[in-house]
């Protein structure tokens, strides 16, 4: 009886470590389900430009959702992120236009070497804008109706007689749209693209314009410039007399809303190391899915005008965006997780 007693406790002990195994491994298969990418490090890269960073938040907090162990992003210009991922020092980014950074995207080895795996915002735009004060009382209907020295003269800042343009940072890729605009419609000794730090620049045109005087930069929409100089209400969207792009490549749609703007209406690719790409389908799946709308980074970028511009505020927002589109969002994680079954 002695030793039948032992059998049994025997028994009981193994089909108790047994149950525990069996449990253990669901649970780590219900894991591995929800967290396709346990263990897997991603480094996003991203712009420099603060008021980008939001929806690459979006992004990190979806990947971390998956089980990724998403790394500190690296910051840099467009032309570096292109070549980081391109050589693998840098898993994805959402950032990248993909007509005005065409160029870069190409010289950094293209798609032999990225993958374009889904579009982060579409409809993104960007062109030359004035006061609508002036423009009404001067009938100024085109960018090239700054060679006429009167015209030109309401947009002198420095006293040159030169019109003065806020443009956009080197590197960024409208920057190279501007200077060759100046010389393709006969401005170089007109106008004076001023270029420096974009948004401080900006802050002077916004004075200036408070002041009641005339104004004349370069613009992109989303950002919260477009909701303090507000469109047809304060400012008004300057049309090029025709299309003409660095890359020659002038049968893009350079037209919204009956204007042509000069540069192509855009979309805002997410883009990915080939490497990265095909070893994480999960990843890619989700990063596939992933857009926001360029309303949404508007008000963004607002808030950050208004003062909530930490890191911690724009990670807030991003949280705040993901429980107001939770029902979307999930689909996305949802999509991911089949695809890591595949």
């Amino acid at each position: 009886m002695k030793a039948n007693g032992l059998s049994f406790k025997r028994g009981i002990v193994q089909c108790a470590m047994a149950t525990s195994l069996l449990l253990s491994a669901f649970a780590g298969s219900a894991n591995a389900a929800e967290q396709p990418g346990d263990g897997v490090e991603v480094t996003p890269i991203f712009p420099t430009i603060s008021e980008e960073r939001f929806r690459g938040e979006i992004a990190m907090a979806g990947l971390s959702e998956l089980g990724y162990d998403v790394q500190k992003p690296k910051e840099t210009d467009y032309p570096a992120m292109m070549l980081a991922l391109s050589y693998g020092d840098a898993d994805f980014t959402v950032h990248i236009w993909e007509h005005l950074h065409a160029a870069f995207y190409e010289k950094a080895g293209g798609d032999s070497a990225m993958v374009k795996v889904g579009d982060a915002m579409k409809g993104v735009l960007q062109g030359y804008k004035i006061d609508k004060k002036t423009a009404d009382q001067y009938n100024i209907k085109s960018l090239e109706d700054l060679k006429k020295p009167e015209i030109a003269k309401l947009f002198d800042s420095d006293g040159d007689g030169k019109a003065n343009l806020t443009g956009c940072n080197p590197g960024w890729g409208c920057e190279l749209i501007v200077e060759h605009q100046l010389k393709a419609y006969g401005l170089q000794d007109a106008v004076t693209h001023d270029r420096g730090s974009y948004f401080a620049l900006m802050a002077d045109v916004i004075t200036r314009y408070k002041e009641g005087k005339p104004i004349l930069y370069f613009t992109w929409v989303p950002q919260w410039i477009d909701s303090v100089l507000v469109n047809n209400k304060d400012v008004v969207w300057l049309p090029v007399p025709y299309t003409d792009l660095p890359d020659g490549k002038n049968d893009v749609n350079t037209t919204f809303d009956g204007i042509n703007l000069g540069s192509a209406v855009d979309t805002i690719k997410t883009v990915a190391s080939k490497d990265f790409a095909e070893d994480n389908p999960a990843a890619i799946a989700f990063l596939s899915r992933f857009h926001i709308e360029p309303k949404d980074e508007s008000e963004q970028n607002l808030k950050m005008h208004n003062g909530e511009n930490s890191q911690a505020d724009i990670k807030r927002h991003a949280d705040e965006w993901i429980a107001a589109h939770r029902a979307e969002f999930d689909s996305w994680l949802a999509a991911a997780r089949a695809a890591a079954k595949e």
